[in-house]
């Protein structure tokens, strides 16, 4: 994951200062437009606020990865109640919003690698909340979508 951010990161110093490298980039011209541009702009925007509200409603319960230490509270109202994973759900739309912004070779492969390497990360955590919660997670995943 922190390779991959890596990457969205110099995908867009290479559109931000350098035609050269953007080039190198393998740009989408055809996508790039400028109603696509700000539906990118207005993606990344929601989706900032979407992570945003998560992590707060998570309050003492947020972690970045699987926290095995320390049992945390099964947080399931708020955006947790539409999503299971709402913060990766946000991760997900501002990748995607990135691409529209930036719509090229790169950013594109950025985009699917991010939401399989979500996808797995998703699965993991779902079985370490499993067997942390048990059947009260079980209850969760039956009312609630992984993602949306």
């Amino acid at each position: 994951m922190k390779l991959l951010i890596a990457f969205l990161f110099v995908a867009v110093l290479c559109f931000s200062f350098s035609d050269k490298l953007y080039y190198f980039t393998i740009p989408i011209s055809y996508l790039s437009f400028s109603a696509f541009k700000i539906i990118g702009l207005v993606l990344i925007h929601i989706s900032l606020i979407w992570i945003g509200i998560a992590q707060y409603q998570m309050s003492n319960s947020w972690r970045i990865g699987i926290d095995e230490k320390n049992k945390t509270e099964l947080v399931t109202k708020g955006v947790f109640s539409i999503s299971r994973n709402p913060i990766f759900l946000g991760m997900i739309i501002s990748i995607l919003g990135l691409f529209m912004i930036v719509p090229t070779a790169l950013s594109f492969c950025l985009l699917i690698t991010t939401y399989f390497i979500i996808q797995i990360q998703i699965r993991l955590e779902e079985d370490f909340l499993e067997k942390q919660h048990r059947q009260e997670y079980i209850n969760y995943k039956l009312k609630t979508r992984r993602l949306i």
